[in-house]
């Protein structure tokens, strides 16, 4: 179903002239709808999208919708009252004097659906990328592209080991008295889950909480109920136990007891497991959150938002959950931005370095900007001081001994040499001197000399782009995540992202 705007363009046009200048970003909405959506990619989000109902709204209407929402930050009934009541967006969706929106909260869950599924939602960061091309601006054919992320925090609830288990439990009483038709209070008696009859499971323990053996037994009694419920469950409802949703549920009830309990060696059933582990849930509302650092202060609890920018535009974005290590999506961003020219200096922070791809990139001769790994010492010779010729296979030290650098990327120096070093006091305090050669060490050599350079430094500070671009991000989006699950705040991303770069194409528009 193509969109046709039901108002006339000339009614269209003296409402647009009497838009305020804080409005103009609508009245640009409007002036492009026809380009953003232009014929190819309308007919992709037909073929992905089959409307329903007496009266179906078209795909690319739903597609403007999702930018219009992320523009004011509207939930779905917001944006069914904004099509409604709000003149600026039936001016942008072509439905002026309508008193009834032309879709649903339904529609707008089912057509983000079917975006994610077939990958639009990033088409529709290229079709603003391929709008900005026609501006000729910028040069595409050679690009510099940046990379950077910043934290997005999770919309899920997160909590401790005594509620995860409590409301995994609970997940699990719900959907067990779904399937047989009864009360959840009757599931919860009939398996005697005496931790699920309050509000809270603390609150039905009940116990001294700075009571570290009351603690202890309280665990063990939950733990006990937790087993107890599998063991109803298995006799009551076996056939559903085995199918979804009931099966994921109890996995995930089975995941967060094994993630936060370990046996206890002291001989007393379990105890809190020492230590955090790395894919650890922390919430039952949103099982992808994760925990992780920005950095070492800051901490996240839900994703990361990463992001490819050149010329001023966002190329591509990714969101991962917040423990996944920083270069991790590095390929599939760099694979999405260079669809659009051939990449020729790649700037991103160290967090980025580890990716095999940088490596790669490098040595086929793309510049890469970046501060190398910090090397440290305990105030001793560090790998910065030594002379490594990668060509030569060979480590020379500050005193001018030389040492082979073996198969194993390891450089030993000779204990004689070092024995009789007048250097050896800043050096070693072992035997001798070992170096360890990194697999990307002709990268890091380039960094570090290039670091001490003025131009390259000057480099390095061309990456602010990238962050300011991002901020621009944070502000559209915000830093708190709208949905639940990695890939539908992927999906927020990118039409933040769209909004991000149309906000740059409406300025060079203005100024043309």
């Amino acid at each position: 179903m193509h969109w046709h705007p039901a108002a006339e363009r000339q009614e269209e046009e003296a409402v647009a002239k009497r838009l305020r200048a804080s409005s103009k970003f609508y009245k640009f909405l409007w002036e492009i709808r026809g380009e953003l959506f232009d014929e190819a990619f309308e007919k992709q989000l037909i073929e992905c999208y089959a409307p329903r109902g007496q009266a179906p709204c078209a795909p690319a209407m739903l597609a403007m919708v999702m930018l219009l929402q992320r523009y004011d930050g509207l939930g779905d009934a917001d944006a069914v009252d904004a099509a409604e009541n709000d003149r600026r967006w039936q001016l942008v969706l072509g439905t002026l004097g309508s008193t009834t929106a032309p879709f649903g909260q339904g529609s707008l869950v089912r057509f983000r659906t079917r975006m994610i599924a077939h990958d639009l939602d990033k088409r529709l960061v290229e079709k603003t990328i391929e709008l900005a091309k026609q501006t000729k601006k910028f040069g595409w054919q050679r690009l510099r592209v940046a990379l950077d992320s910043s934290p997005l925090d999770g919309a899920g609830r997160v909590e401790d080991t005594w509620n995860l288990i409590g409301r995994a439990m609970s997940k699990v009483v719900h959907l067990v008295a779904t399937a047989l038709d009864v009360d959840e209070a009757e599931v919860i008696r009939a398996a005697r889950l005496e931790a699920l009859t309050e509000d809270s499971v603390k609150a039905s323990l009940d116990i001294d909480w700075d009571d570290d053996e009351a603690k202890h037994e309280a665990l063990n009694h939950l733990v006990s109920q937790v087993e107890r419920l599998d063991a109803w469950v298995a006799k009551r409802a076996k056939p559903h136990a085995a199918k979804s949703p009931l099966k994921e549920a109890l996995a995930l009830l089975h995941h967060v007891v094994g993630q936060d309990t370990e046996p206890d060696p002291g001989g007393g059933g379990v105890r809190i497991t020492q230590g955090v582990a790395r894919e650890r849930v922390i919430s039952i509302s949103d099982t992808q959150m994760r925990h992780g650092r920005k950095s070492r202060s800051v901490r996240i609890d839900g994703y990361k938002r990463h992001i490819a920018v050149a010329n001023g535009f966002i190329l591509s974005t990714a969101v991962e959950p917040a423990n996944a290590r920083e270069h991790e999506p590095t390929e599939r961003l760099l694979a999405e931005a260079t669809a659009h020219g051939e990449l020729e200096t790649l700037d991103i922070d160290r967090g980025y370095l580890a990716s095999p791809v940088v490596v790669r990139l490098h040595r086929a001769g793309v510049i890469v900007n970046s501060r190398a790994w910090a090397v440290s010492n305990h105030g001793l010779f560090t790998k910065d001081d030594f002379a490594i010729d990668l060509a030569a296979k060979q480590v020379t030290c500050p005193a001018g001994k030389s040492a082979s650098i073996t198969p194993g990327l390891q450089a030993f120096f000779d204990p004689k040499d070092c024995a009789g070093c007048p250097l050896k006091a800043q050096c070693t305090t072992s035997e001798k001197r070992s170096l360890t050669i990194h697999e990307a060490e002709d990268l890091l050599i380039e960094l570090r000399a290039r670091r001490r350079t003025t131009p390259g430094r000057r480099e390095l500070r061309k990456r602010v782009v990238v962050e300011h671009r991002l901020a621009r991000l944070g502000a559209i989006q915000g830093n708190r995540a709208r949905y639940r699950g990695t890939r539908k705040n992927e999906l927020d991303t990118n039409r933040a992202a769209a909004i991000a770069n149309l906000y740059v194409l409406a300025s060079f528009r203005a100024s043309a």
